[in-house]
């Protein structure tokens, strides 16, 4: 059955094509196994409650009818401003508007946040663009440009709140620098999500063709119920295309965990037990409350525009498992670099187990791509990555030195962890805090960093290591708990390219300096040679010979770094090998140029990089050649169990038996339209 909603109604209908509702909540009350709700094009100022599960075989369907016109959102219009001295207004909001909750008095806050900063998660949007909140009148009468926000000019358009309880108000006052709020699209969010169900359960649900923007979300650590604007809370199935997803405060899309009140951002209430533990206790207290493949996850993310939100475009904590996240746009995530900690990221992901991330276009965000513990099975391929920084004239290097980001970060993670056929152009293409990894056929023009460090818990004199677990192949049960040793590292037919180091960056490595510290190193050498001090397989394994058992005299051999693989590699402009690497080929001749341009509606690499490259690499590679991560003994393989040969290149491109490194066959194939 179809079930209409057309905001413009004259009158409350039916749901039926000549009465339709009037809002999608309505219909989602409504909606049964088989049924599509089809919405008209217009503004939806409301908080949709799927209340309904669809199945495997009968979804329950969300579908705009015409792609990007149905609008859902968090907000409401403000035209009640009124002058108050210069470019500063004020407007004042009856408490009544917000119901049970007022963004406007609810505090930014979670584990994982720092609670230095002070933010609300409600906020004043001009023309749909987040404004800046400060924290006292002075500030909204005199701001100061930002110095680490990609857009410092919009950072003087501050706001600031405070409560009137006596008549039970919100007050707001804000700089509209020369414009008049009341002839402007100005609007505060009043709601903290807008597409998400109560219940945990509500599984196949397909979300297609919206807009959806504006709401007032909280921070999500893994620890926390993790709420974002839109999400499956807690189930399985969901598909959500085709939608445009911008300006959460805090996420966009979350495939995230469910509450458990007994742990729910408990380092930050309880404060005994540290964050780490309880993270270890949400993991296996979820593994006996159902957190199982027939249950959970197994959602798919496509085709979707997501954008400036505070904290992420798509996190997840447990609930992501299994998952597709193909052919998105996610971009300018935390650029406002008002909302700081861990848990940033255009993707952040705890436990992506078998998830697959792939043909994404990841850019101008703080950090492209986060995965944080369990990337057991997890494949990130044929993505685009640049950008994924801070902005070019940052000038503020003590605020930046735990701000700084890369395209990707693997952090304490068994892995295995495969990735594969990706463009990396940021300063700083990995940070890999982790084992378990299989790098094939990228294209990496930045650095690896914290190779060997980052896996401690802090403490700055106790050993602190942190146990993570690992899973049973292709499952969530948990197989077993061991600390990171560090290597176990694969480099098979990749790229490496040295870009020009940005003076911005060359001054954030000279403040960390040259040992960083225990969390980042600010490497800017492009290349493998972090590796240079770990051993190779057979040096690793000649360790063992003889016996080893108890009574055997091995010292440390079982808690050293693990080993590294590389063949095939590429180095290009004074990107450096792994010294162990025999057959490395390392270009001093010749100057690789490589840059992104956009036009016709697309994203075109330009580069003479094949004008230098060798044609024939280390051959095809496959998951036989990979072998196995080393803790939890899996292979780099398909999350059905299925071997992998890496025979397409980024474009689909068959490859020749012999073929070269780097993520296109060749510079046709590499000329093409990337995104």
């Amino acid at each position: 059955m179809i079930i209409y909603v057309d905001g413009s109604a004259l009158r409350p209908g039916d749901g039926t094509e000549r009465s339709p509702f009037k809002t999608i909540s309505e219909a989602a009350a409504k909606a049964l196994p088989g049924d599509e709700v089809l919405v008209a094009p217009g503004i939806y100022r409301e908080a949709v409650e799927p209340r309904n599960a669809g199945t495997a075989t009968k979804r329950i369907t969300y579908r705009s009818a015409q792609k990007g016109q149905a609008h859902i959102t968090g907000s409401e219009p403000v035209k009640s401003w009124s002058h108050v001295e210069g470019n500063i207004w004020k407007a004042t909001i009856p408490n009544g508007v917000f119901s049970d909750y007022n963004p406007f008095t609810t505090l930014v806050s979670g584990d994982w946040f720092i609670a230095s900063m002070i933010a609300h998660t409600g906020d004043v949007f001009l023309d749909e663009k987040s404004m800046y909140e400060v924290t006292d009148l002075e500030q909204v009468k005199n701001p100061l440009k930002s110095q680490t926000s990609w857009d410092p000019e919009f950072s003087l358009y501050t706001w600031y709140t405070e409560q009137d309880e006596e008549k039970d108000q919100t007050i707001l006052y804000a700089n509209f620098q020369e414009k008049d709020p009341n002839r402007e699209n100005v609007e505060i969010s009043v709601r903290k999500n807008c597409f998400y169900p109560s219940s945990e359960g509500i599984g196949y649900i397909t979300l297609s063709g919206f807009k959806i923007s504006q709401a007032a979300t909280q921070w999500a650590p893994p620890t926390a119920y993790q709420e974002g604007m839109v999400g499956p809370h807690w189930s399985k199935g969901w598909i959500i295309e085709d939608c445009e997803i911008y300006e959460a405060k805090c996420s966009g899309i979350s495939l995230g965990k469910y509450l458990q009140p007994n742990n729910n951002n408990k380092w930050l209430k309880w404060k005994y037990k540290d964050g780490t533990q309880t993270e270890r206790d949400c993991i296996c207290q979820a593994s006996y409350e159902g957190w199982d493949k027939e249950h959970i996850g197994s959602h798919i993310i496509r085709r979707c525009d997501i954008h400036h939100c505070g904290q992420t475009g798509i996190v997840g904590h447990l609930g992501g498992v299994f998952s597709i996240i193909e052919d998105n746009h996610i971009h300018h995530i935390n650029n406002k670099q008002n909302l700081a900690g861990a848990e940033i990221g255009g993707i952040k992901m705890h436990a992506a187990i078998d998830v697959i991330i792939r043909r994404n276009h990841i850019h101008n965000c703080t950090r492209g791509i986060w995965l944080d513990w369990q990337a057991q099975g997890t494949r990130v391929t044929g993505n685009l990555f640049h950008h994924n920084c801070l902005p070019d004239d940052f000038t503020d290097c003590e605020k930046a030195y735990n701000s700084v980001g890369e395209d990707l970060f693997i952090e304490v993670s068994h892995g295995p962890t495969l990735v594969d056929h990706n463009l990396m152009l940021s300063d700083r293409s990995l940070k890999l805090a982790t084992q378990g990894v299989a790098l094939v056929h990228n294209l990496i023009c930045g650095s690896l960093v914290s190779v060997g460090i980052g896996t401690d818990n802090g403490a700055p004199i106790i050993p602190s290591p942190r146990y993570t677990p690992y899973h049973v192949h292709h499952g969530t049960q948990i197989a077993g708990f061991m600390t990171i040793l560090h290597g176990d590292m694969k480099f098979y037919n990749n790229i490496f390219i040295q870009k020009k180091i940005r003076s911005c960056m060359k001054a954030l490595s000279e403040l960390m300096g040259s040992d960083g510290n225990m969390w980042d190193n600010c490497n800017m050498i492009t290349g493998t040679s972090p590796y240079d001090e770990y051993p190779t397989f057979e040096q690793w394994k000649k360790n063992f010979e003889g016996y080893c058992g108890m009574g055997s005299d091995v010292g440390d051999l079982y808690y050293e770094h693990l080993p590294v693989w590389a063949s095939g590699n590429c180095y290009f402009n004074g990107a450096r090998p792994w010294k162990k690497e025999s057959d490395a080929i390392s270009d001093t001749e010749n100057t690789v140029s490589i840059s992104l341009e956009q036009k016709d509606g697309g994203w075109y690499l330009h580069t003479n990089l094949y004008d230098f490259l060798p044609e024939n690499a280390d051959g095809i590679i496959s998951t036989e050649t990979l072998g196995i991560a080393f803790e939890p003994e899996q292979k780099y393989e398909n999350p059905d169990g299925s071997p992998i040969i890496f025979n397409q290149d980024f474009s689909g491109e068959h490859r020749d038996v012999l073929t070269c490194a780097g993520p296109f066959i060749n510079k046709e194939s590499a000329s093409r339209k990337l995104f």
